[in-house]
């Protein structure tokens, strides 16, 4: 028998009992099919095989490895259909009252033969804004039981509409602040300005701004959700810079549909109302005072808890604030309930006006008989007089 190299690890050795067979390990081995091993002590081969079996047969021992809650990934949360039922029928109920409503009001301010004061006029175009809200509940009370099915166009249409309504309301309501801080603290500067045509390039800012700040919405598209076979419509971001425009759309959101609308109302109420309690009957014939702080306090009651939970939210995304996957799930709740709440403002003015609006309804009846929905009857002298002591406003 010829005697073969047989070359392993690198080393070589003679061995004239056997030649190398096909081994099914790591290492490259050729060798011919009809040959046997005869002396295996004999063979350096199987020596060194064993040593590498035993060094490469080892298990790892998991028994002193202990798992952390706090790494482990938090469950997708889904509502339960009864509840995205519950939010449908919401939306569809503050639809069938924003509508009319705001039309109806809108028709009184409208149509009314005196000029518009610049707060009718804001009033008129907040009339606008909630209108524009309540066109996209139809949309978002099919998304959350069928998800959204009306495609990216119709998406971004939607939620850009709903960006310019919420910016041009908060910024229309501080408008009407400022307003009445000019008539009734500073009467006499008020007196010196045009007002009816500032008011009237205020207002052309306003949907300005109102439409820069809700261009984010083009980002909004149609994707499937990840908790649920539906498409949902919802912003989304290049992953790679989405932290970054997360951060910055949020924190126009806050300052510019916020902080800074409530740090310039607050100041302006707090001193009108001041000054018309010094004079004596002062807040009695500024009824329209009574009104407009009315829809101003609506309008923080409906928002507020939004902007709280999507606080909350940021912090947890930019890991100010430490969280586990229950305060994860809370703040989703948080933020769907208290966006529900917000939609909800777009027909809590008409009511407003309607019961605290003692001149809206006066106008409303003139109209009606006039249509000939009611019938005609006599003005008494105390509402003849209410009327035209009420200087401020031509509606409220």
């Amino acid at each position: 028998m010829r005697n073969r190299k047989v070359s392993f690890m690198g080393g070589e050795s003679t061995d004239t009992s056997f030649v190398s067979c096909p081994v099914v390990t790591y290492f490259e081995l050729f060798c011919s099919q009809d040959t046997m091993i005869t002396d295996p002590n004999e063979s350096s081969f199987v020596d060194d095989f064993s040593t590498v079996y035993e060094e490469l047969n080892f298990t790892y021992n998991y028994t002193e490895f202990t798992l952390n809650p706090a790494t482990e990934p938090c469950d997708n949360f889904r509502f339960p259909d009864v509840v995205m039922l519950i939010a449908c029928l919401f939306y569809v109920f503050v639809f069938l009252l924003a509508i009319p409503g705001n039309l109806v009001v809108g028709l009184v301010i409208g149509l009314s033969k005196q000029a518009l004061t610049p707060s009718d006029l804001y009033l008129l175009h907040l009339v606008v804004a909630d209108l524009l809200l309540a066109f996209t509940l139809p949309f978002w009370a099919t998304s959350v039981t069928s998800g959204w099915v009306f495609g990216d166009l119709m998406c971004k249409i939607v939620t850009i509409l709903q960006e310019l309504s919420f910016y041009s309301s908060i910024l229309f309501l501080t408008c009407i602040s400022m307003d009445r801080y000019m008539v009734i603290v500073r009467a006499m500067e008020a007196r010196r300005t045009n007002r009816q045509v500032c008011s009237w390039v205020i207002c052309i800012l306003v949907w300005v701004i109102g439409g820069l700040l809700s261009l984010p919405g083009f980002f909004s598209s149609a994707f499937p959700s990840q908790n649920s076979t539906h498409m949902v419509c919802a912003v989304q971001y290049n992953p790679s810079s989405a932290d970054e425009w997360r951060l910055a759309t949020r924190v126009l959101r806050h300052a510019l549909g916020f902080v800074i609308p409530l740090a310039v109302m607050l100041p302006c109420y707090g001193v009108t109302i001041q000054r018309l309690l010094r004079v004596r009957g002062g807040f009695q014939r500024q009824r329209a005072m009574r009104v407009i702080i009315c829809v101003v306090a609506a309008f923080l009651l409906c928002w507020t808890p939004y902007h709280l939970a999507v606080m909350a939210d940021t912090f947890f995304r930019l890991k100010i604030v430490e969280y586990g996957c229950r305060e994860r799930a809370a703040v989703d709740q948080a933020m769907f309930a208290t966006q529900s709440l917000g939609l909800l403002h777009s027909c809590v003015n008409p009511v407003l006006y309607a019961f605290v609006g003692e001149k809206f309804r006066k106008k409303l009846l003139q109209k009606m008989r006039r249509m000939g929905l009611l019938e005609r009857a006599s003005v008494s002298r105390a509402s003849r007089s209410s009327i035209s002591s009420e200087i401020t406003s031509t509606v409220m």
